[in-house]
């Protein structure tokens, strides 16, 4: 299990009523499963984001094929406004 820190932006730091926050998890769909349980606006706010993982974006990866390693920071990404 790798332990990390997520860091929410925009609308899901919004929905997520933090900023950031300590996680457990082995992929990103176990974090992302882990993160919206109970929390059904993030939910529908994450279903939109794009990620990056240490600074990588994950772009069309499955999130069950993104392994989280120990220490790693994920970046939630909601689409911005704006050119």
């Amino acid at each position: 299990m790798a332990t990390g820190k997520i860091r929410y932006w925009a609308a899901a730091k919004e929905a997520a009523g933090v900023a950031e926050e300590s996680f457990d998890a082995v992929t990103l769909s176990e974090l992302m499963t882990k993160i919206t349980a109970d929390r059904a606006e993030l939910a529908r706010v994450v279903r939109r984001c794009s990620f990056l993982v240490d600074g990588a974006p994950v772009g069309k990866r499955p999130h069950d094929e993104v392994t989280l390693g120990d220490g790693v920071t994920v970046e939630v990404l909601p689409p911005f406004a704006g050119g």
